[in-house]
């Protein structure tokens, strides 16, 4: 199953508010009539030669940054070997839509029985830095569209009503470029509500001409990744794995998501939809 996924480390944020990781730069723009000035003038002009300047104090230079840090975010040795499905753009927001699920006890000590069963046939995996149901696929947003865009959500998405959903059911799942596995516990019920949700949401894509949803979707909580296409390997030992979720503790474990709000992570923000009661 091929699928979207993007992952990173933000800061919560209200609608109505939009920060972001570093100050814009101001531009200098030199008088280009200079060679029309007077002679006093244009002496006096001279003498504000730029490689003059007083340096920066260095409290300021720290908020901006050289372009090499831009280039860095790129290097996927500092991701986990990770690999950006775009290219980083200053200005460009990697944004997608999801229905937030906070791990209960249970649910991580299962985890880490999968994840040991998985390293004793060669498979390591990194548990997801948090877990969520995708309602979106990873877009790419303008920074002046994060306002609209999280507004348009917000309307589209002001009617629905909380309900809950559940998943017990292993599968695997590969991104696009094949360049990472996922575990993933695939829903069973709450589809038929989660579907109205994605419409709410494509619709706020196709107002800003960006990608729908997938048009069958196996909605899921990823459990964890590994680099690279491996999804043979660990298909073969599914059946092996599910049975640690059927016969976990007391009986079938049972991923029960809370679907009480709606969020948008778009670059360094996140956007909270609280669904009615």
């Amino acid at each position: 199953m091929l699928v979207g996924y993007s992952s990173s480390s933000e800061e919560d944020g209200e609608l109505g508010s939009v920060s972001t990781t570093r100050a814009s730069r101001r531009s200098v723009v030199e008088d280009e009539g200079n060679q029309d000035l007077p002679a006093k003038k244009k002496a006096r002009t001279e003498e504000l030669d730029p490689k003059a300047r007083l340096p920066l104090p260095g409290c300021l230079l720290s908020m901006f940054p050289d372009d090499d840090d831009d280039a860095q975010t790129g290097d996927s040795s500092l991701h986990g070997g990770r690999i950006r499905s775009f290219k980083h753009e200053r200005g460009n927001w990697a944004t997608y839509v999801y229905v937030p699920y906070p791990p209960e006890e249970e649910f991580e000590e299962l985890l880490e029985e999968l994840l040991s069963a998985l390293g004793s046939h060669g498979l390591i995996l990194t548990w997801q830095e948090e877990f969520h149901l995708s309602l979106s696929q990873t877009v790419v947003l303008r920074h002046h569209w994060i306002q609209p865009f999280a507004q348009s959500l917000q309307a589209g998405l002001s009617n629905y009503r909380r309900f809950v959903c559940s998943a017990a059911t292993l599968k695997v799942y590969c991104n696009a470029e094949r360049t990472r596995t996922f575990l993933g516990m695939e829903v069973s019920t709450g589809h038929a509500q989660l579907l109205d949700l994605v419409r709410a949401v494509d619709k706020t894509m196709t107002e800003f001409r960006l990608d729908t949803f997938y048009k069958d979707p196996s909605f899921h909580v990823s459990l964890a990744w590994c680099v690279g296409d491996q999804m043979e390997k660990m298909k073969e030992i599914l059946h092996e794995l599910q049975s640690l979720v059927d016969n976990h503790e007391e009986g079938t474990f049972l991923l029960r998501l809370p679907c009480a709000e709606v969020c948008c992570r778009t670059g360094n923000k996140t956007f909270r939809f609280p669904l009615k009661p």
